[in-house]
């Protein structure tokens, strides 16, 4: 019997992502969606019930799995909400915007016995999948320096929520979730965070470009996000005390996705532009091959752990560390100081266990 899912949202991360990976996935069965714009979404989804109470359809009757693409202020009530209803919860990035709205949740879930995610869909990123195979195969020697950067070129300021002063707002809660994310699962808790967040354009209310270091022993691992770069810039730059790994151009994925190609069609996932290992000691270069990327895999394994059968693919323990790393980057940028995420021991340990168990 298929997973009865409800779909908060129909704005850009819900029509793009979550609808069209749900459908694309076995097991899975999109049965109500909340929007305002009923015509808009049954045009697309006439299979659907559409409600226009996000809080309606979180806890609805006839859903088993709710999955949150609202604006970020709304994640922590709408998930709640539909814990104590007794769903299974999946949220998109950002999981909360607060560390205290992130830590009720996950002791919620744990009490009521739900499975609660957060869709960090870009761990199934080819190029990220490719810099996982790097890392795996030591050529690059004691990795040193880390760049990581997701940029955009949008000048005009829009009229949305996501660049109005709004709880959740600005590029570092946009796109740096993706980029702490993708650096805890590589290399772990850094044992500190330097920050400065910044409004670049003109007319810019909220952060618009940011440049965030996390701080290791061994390493620093900087994250970086704008709102104006045209291009030229490496997505990952990658260097180690055996050579380097430059890395240009974006997973295909979402621009597939944005132009309305069904999740598994030909070529999904295939990256174009390989990377570039570079020998230090001779200077030589090789290409180094992605593999394909694929969120339908982060659909897959929730199902699957819904269904008692495998892992939650990002468990509250590895969400809530990320929430961590965001918070003291804010504080970071505010003080001017570099911040310890603000985790205790048990909270360490409970990222660093799920991590190794999903390997």
């Amino acid at each position: 019997m298929s997973i009865r899912v409800a779909l908060l949202g129909h704005g850009f991360a819900g029509r793009t992502f979550h609808a069209p990976l749900i459908r694309a996935v076995e097991g899975l069965e999109l049965r109500v969606v909340a929007s305002s714009q009923r015509e808009n979404v049954l045009a697309r989804l006439p299979e659907v019930s559409v409600v226009a109470s996000a809080l309606e359809a979180a806890t609805h009757p006839e859903v088993d799995l709710v999955v949150i693409a609202t604006p970020n202020a709304s994640h922590a009530p709408l998930a709640e909400a539909a814990l104590r209803a007794g769903k299974q919860v999946v949220v998109d990035k950002p999981f909360t915007v607060t560390l205290a709205e992130a830590r009720s949740l996950c002791a919620l879930a744990r009490e009521r016995g739900r499975v609660l995610s957060v869709f960090h869909n870009r761990r199934w990123d080819s190029d990220f999948l490719a810099l996982r195979a790097v890392l795996a195969e030591g050529v690059l020697g004691r990795v040193t320096h880390v760049e990581s950067r997701f940029d955009r070129f949008r000048p005009e300021v829009r009229q949305r929520w996501r660049e109005q002063v709004l709880p959740g707002a600005g590029v570092w809660f946009d796109l740096g979730p993706h980029l702490v994310d993708q650096a805890l699962q590589l290399f772990g808790l850094p044992d500190s965070v330097m920050g400065a967040l910044a409004r670049h354009r003109d007319g810019a209310q909220v952060d618009d470009w940011c440049q965030v270091t996390l701080v290791y022993p061994e390493r620093k691992v900087v994250l970086q996000a704008s709102m104006l770069v045209a291009g030229g810039m490496p997505r990952f730059a990658v260097h180690g005390t055996r050579g380097s790994w430059l890395k240009y151009g974006m997973d295909a994925q979402e621009d597939r996705l944005r132009a309305d190609e069904a999740p598994g069609a030909p070529g999904w996932g295939v990256d174009p532009s390989p990377g570039r290992l570079v020998d230090g000691a001779t200077g030589v270069e090789r290409s180094s091959v992605s593999p394909p990327g694929d969120y339908r895999q982060y659909y897959r394994a929730l199902r699957d752990a819904v269904e008692g059968r495998g892992a939650n693919p990002v468990t509250p323990a590895q969400a809530l560390a990320v929430v961590a790393v965001m918070e003291a980057a804010v504080r970071a940028s505010e003080s001017g100081c570099a911040q310890r995420p603000d985790l205790t021991e048990e909270e360490r340990a409970s990222f660093a266990a799920d991590s190794v168990r999903l390997e």
